[in-house]
């Protein structure tokens, strides 16, 4: 049975004193959670928040390089954030597409080193409105995953998290319906299926997107959703913890 993720997407967002009040809050208030949570801060504040969440809490980075090293002003390793201790990295997130040209070939290599460096990958994959209007949305999450499996055929798939996050549905406060994430992450198991074989039932696919205290526990109660990749919401410890006890 895969068990639940509720990841924490900060964002750019965040400071030492805010941070800390944050994990605190998060931390007492956890009795009721039954799931795993990932919180993924800014790359500067990784160290704070690793000693903050003392090992209660899973940590990661909200990007890697696609080099291991080299002249790449800027960039962090995936080996760097094993270093610190990080156990998983997002990739993909539709903003890195968007805003920072992350191609389908730069996330895989992306994805590459994170698997390399021993961190567990959170894959987004998701369509913009555009996109879902004109009926591409299967085409499109398709095109991005199968980049990543076609250069990466030997990987645990098992310890690979994916996030479905439709583009127009990130910060918008639109929400897929029910159904409609369900129908998609019913079509990434069964794409990881027709590729993997049975390792796509432990993949755990989380949804992102507007995903709130009022909205959770309806798109939680899918069969095919195994958590949040929650943005503005996991700002606020109390948003964040209502949503994780909605599982």
């Amino acid at each position: 049975m895969r068990k639940p993720l509720i990841a924490g997407n900060w964002k750019l967002n965040g400071s030492l004193v805010e941070n800390q009040e944050l994990v605190q809050a998060i931390l007492s208030g956890l009795q009721e959670v039954d799931a795993d949570m990932l919180l993924c801060p800014p790359s500067v504040y990784l160290q704070q928040v690793l000693a903050l969440a003392g090992g209660t809490l899973y940590v990661g980075a909200q990007d890697a390089a696609e080099q291991d090293s080299g002249a790449y002003t800027g960039e962090t390793s995936a080996q760097m954030l094993a270093d610190l201790a990080v156990q998983f990295v997002l990739l993909g997130h539709s903003e890195r597409r968007s805003l920072f040209g992350d191609s389908d070939t730069r996330v895989a290599n992306k994805f590459t080193q994170a698997v390399a460096a021993g961190l567990t990958p959170v894959l987004c994959l998701g369509e913009s409105l555009a996109e879902r209007e004109s009926k591409q949305t299967e085409a499109v999450v398709a095109r991005q995953l199968n980049a990543v499996i076609s250069a990466n055929p030997n990987v645990d798939w098992g310890n690979v998290v994916l996030a479905y996050e439709p583009v127009w549905a990130i910060g918008t406060g639109m929400t897929a319906t029910p159904q409609q994430a369900q129908e998609v992450h019913q079509f990434i198991r069964e794409l990881l299926q027709e590729k993997l074989g049975a390792v796509a039932e432990q993949v755990r696919i989380l949804y992102g997107g507007s995903v709130k205290p009022d909205n959770a526990a309806e798109l939680f109660s899918q069969t095919d959703i195994d958590g949040g990749l929650i943005g503005g919401a996991s700002l606020k410890a109390a948003d964040f913890l209502a949503i994780a006890k909605s599982i």
